[in-house]
C-alpha cells in the first residue's frame, strides 16, 4: 500500500525527495495501528515525533492524534475527520476516507513499534545528508569562515541530531515550557531537601541557590589560595560519588541523584587533582601524601581509598590552552558516551578564544568564552561552574571581601553568568598581618586568627533566580576540603 506525497514545485524538487531514505509502507502501518489502538502512543512517547514522518500529511495526521490521546481524548478515523475535513493535503491522497484506509491496513504489537523505529532512524539519516550536504557547500563557498569554525558548527548539529533526534530545537511551544517547569517542581519536591538543582555537598550554599540548576553559569571568583579550586573540588566529587541513575525504557540512563562530572583542569595535572580528591577522602593531608611522609597505616588508607572511588563517573581533561571550541566539542563527546550533568572549568581565564584575534582585547575573548561557556550550558542542560580570577584592587581596600566590579574582565562575566559566587577568609589576610612573637601584640593576634582560622565565606554577589547573600562554612586547609559549620574537623592529622 502506497501514496502519493503532496504535489511539488517541480520535477526536479520531487526527485530529491523521492532520493532521500523514506518508507511510507512503515509510514502507513504505524498510523494505522496508532488510530486503532492509541495505547501504541505510549510506547514511541518519548522518541516519536511528527517531524519524523517523511510525508508531511503523515506528520499532520501523527501531530493531531498524539494531541487528541495527550488530552485524554479518543483518536480514531471518525474524530479525526473532523480535523482533517479541509486539509488539501489529505484531499490529494484520498481526503478523509484515506484515515479509514490506513485503520484498515494497520500493523499489530511489536511491528508497529518495529515500524515507528524504521521511520525514526530513516529520519536521521535524511538529517544526516542534510547536514553533510551543508557542510560541502560551507567548506566549497565560504572561504571566510575558518574549517575549525564549521567543524564546531557540524559537530553541535550531529550532537542535538543524536540527543534529540533533530539537528536544531527550533521554537518551543508554551505548553512543552510549561510541562518541563512543571517537571523541575515535581523533581525538587520528590528530592531530599526540597532541591530543584544538583546539590553542592553543602547544605549552607544548597539552601541559597537551591542547588545547581540545569543551563546555569555559575562563576566561582576569588584571590589566589582562597580556595576556589578546593571548593570546585569538592562539590564535583561529591556530586560523583552520590551519583545514581535509573534505566529508561529506551535503555538509556537518567539521573535521580548526583551527577556525572566533566572536570577541565587547565592549571593543575590530573595527578594533582586525583592527590586532592584522595585528601579529601581519606582525611589525609595533601601535602603529605605528595611528600610521602605518611606511615603504612595511612599508605593502607590510600590504597583502599583509591579501590574505593575509581569508579566515579568524574573525567578530567587537564590539557592547557584548552580552545573553547575544542572544550565544547569533548563536552558533547562525553555525555554522548557516558552522560554528564556538570562541568567544572578551572580556570576561566586559561580558556582560550576559537578565533584568531591578534587585533582583538582580552576582554573580548573572555567575552566570546563566557558568552560561549552559557551556550554550552543551555545546549547540554547541565550547570557549568567556571572559576575566575579576582583582579589585585581588592587588595588595595580596607574591607577586602569581593565585589562584582573585582572579576577580571567583569563587563562579560558578570552579564553572561546566572550566578556569582565569591570565597573569602579573613583568615588569609589575617595571616599576613602576623606580628613577631615577641611583641605584646602576638598573643592577641593569635587568639582572633584561631577564632577564625577555619571560617569561610561563600559570598553570592549575582543570582538571577534569587536572592543574594552569604553561606558561612568551615575551611580546613590542610585537606583542601570546604564542610558545613556544624560538621568538626579532627584538628590532628591521620
Amino acid at each position: 500500500m502506497t501514496t502519493a506525497l503532496l504535489p511539488y514545485e517541480d520535477d526536479r524538487q520531487t526527485e530529491t525527495l523521492d532520493s532521500a531514505p523514506h518508507n511510507l509502507d512503515a509510514e502507513q502501518a504505524f498510523l494505522g495501528a496508532l488510530l486503532y489502538d492509541n495505547e501504541m502512543f505510549h510506547r514511541v512517547a518519548d522518541w516519536l515525533k511528527a517531524e519524523h514522518f517523511y510525508d508531511p500529511v503523515h506528520g499532520r495526521i501523527f501531530e493531531s492524534a498524539t494531541d487528541l490521546i495527550g488530552r485524554g481524548s479518543l483518536a480514531d478515523a471518525v474524530v479525526l475527520k473532523t480535523v482533517f475535513d479541509r486539509d488539501d493535503g489529505l484531499k490529494d491522497i484520498g481526503g478523509t476516507t484515506y484515515l479509514a484506509v490506513l485503520m484498515e491496513g494497520a500493523a499489530t504489537g511489536n511491528a508497529a513499534v518495529e515500524y515507528a523505529r524504521i521511520i525514526y532512524e530513516l529520519a536521521l539519516r535524511r538529517e544526516l545528508i542534510r547536514i553533510g550536504n551543508d557542510l560541502a557547500n560551507a567548506a566549497s563557498a565560504d572561504v571566510e569562515v575558518q574549517a575549525r569554525e564549521l567543524i564546531q558548527e557540524i559537530e553541535q548539529q550531529l550532537y542535538n541530531l543524536a540527543e534529540e533526534g533533530s539537528a536544531s530545537r527550533g521554537f518551543v511551544s508554551f505548553k512543552q515550557a510549561l510541562a518541563e517547569s512543571v517537571e523541575t517542581a515535581a523533581a525538587a519536591y520528590e528530592r531530599d531537601g526540597g532541591l530543584s538543582g544538583i546539590s553542592s555537598g553543602l547544605k549552607s550554599l544548597d539552601e541559597k541557590l537551591g542547588g545547581m540548576h540545569p543551563s546555569d553559569l555559575i562563576i566561582l571568583a576569588g584571590r589566589p589560595s582562597m580556595g576556589k579550586t578546593a571548593l570546585a573540588t569538592n562539590i564535583a566529587f561529591d556530586v560523583a560519588r552520590n551519583y545514581q541513575f535509573e534505566i529508561q525504557p529506551d535503555g538509556t540512563k537518567k539521573t535521580i541523584n548526583g551527577g556525572v562530572v566533566g572536570f577541565y583542569s587547565l592549571e593543575m595535572s590530573a595527578e594533582q587533582l586525583a592527590t586532592r580528591l584522595i585528601a579529601d577522602y581519606t582525611g589525609i593531608p595533601g601535602y603529605m601524601i605528595r611528600q610521602g611522609t605518611i606511615d603504612a597505616t595511612q599508605y593502607e588508607e590510600i590504597r583502599d581509598a583509591c579501590l574505593e572511588i575509581q569508579g566515579l563517573p568524574l573525567y578530567i581533561d587537564d590539557t592547557g590552552g584548552l580552545p573553547i571550541s575544542a572544550l565544547a566539542a569533548r563536552a558533547r563527546r562525553l555525555k554522548r558516551t557516558h552522560g554528564l550533568d556538570l562541568i567544572v572549568v578551572d580556570y576561566l581565564q586559561l580558556v582560550t578564544s576559537s578565533k584568531n584575534r591578534s587585533g582583538g582585547s582580552r576582554v573580548e575573548e573572555v567575552s566570546e568564552v563566557t558568552q560561549n561557556l552559557k551556550a554550552l550550558a543551555k545546549e547540554l542542560s547541565v550547570p557549568v561552574i567556571a572559576l575566575s580570577q579576582l583582579s589585585r584592587q581588592v587588595e588595595n581596600r580596607e574591607d577586602k571581601k569581593p565585589q562584582l566590579s573585582d572579576l577580571r574582565e567583569s563587563g562579560s562575566i558578570e552579564q553572561d553568568a546566572d550566578v556569582v559566587l565569591f570565597v573569602y577568609r579573613e583568615a588569609y589576610y589575617k595571616e599576613r598581618e602576623k606580628p613577631r612573637e615577641d611583641t605584646p601584640e602576638y598573643l592577641a593576634w593569635e587568639e582572633e586568627f584561631r577564632r577564625i582560622e577555619k571560617l569561610a565565606e561563600v559570598i553570592i554577589g549575582k543570582q538571577r533566580h534569587g536572592a543574594i547573600g552569604t553561606a558561612k562554612m568551615a575551611f580546613d586547609g590542610a585537606r583542601t576540603k570546604f564542610t558545613d559549620l556544624e560538621t568538626r574537623f579532627d584538628d590532628s592529622p591521620s
